[in-house]
């Protein structure tokens, strides 16, 4: 369920050279990108389907929320426990296995604190 690759706006292709020429810390303007030691990629990207450094995906792309919106492949759904976003899967509304226990266990002790206050009067 991936979305239909399309090339990016202007807009966003001036987004994502001023993240990188800004945010980036591998990223020189004399030599490009330090650990590739060549020019970024980055700056070449022309369609929203394709392969983004992993570094600008994980650490400069959340400082423009916008643009991280549009270039993800995949919709997503921030958890109702711990807010992480995770891809939208059918019905699910927490991130893991974890948080859906952890939310059970607080409801089922709101259910019983409920249910003995209603009986003791």
């Amino acid at each position: 369920m991936t979305k239909p690759t399309r090339e990016l706006s202007t807009q966003e292709r001036r987004s994502i050279r001023k993240l990188v020429t800004g945010h980036c810390a591998g990223y020189d303007s004399e030599y490009g990108c330090l650990p590739l030691d060549c020019e970024c990629p980055m700056l070449g990207i022309c369609y929203t389907n394709s392969a983004m450094c992993q570094y600008f995906r994980e650490a400069v792309l959340p400082n423009d929320p916008e643009l991280e919106a549009a270039l993800q492949a995949l919709p997503t759904r921030h958890c109702q426990r711990c807010g992480k976003p995770f891809p939208v899967n059918g019905r699910r509304v927490y991130c893991s296995d974890t948080c859906a226990e952890a939310s059970r266990k607080e409801q089922t002790a709101a259910r019983v604190r409920k249910f003995r206050s209603k009986a003791a009067l």
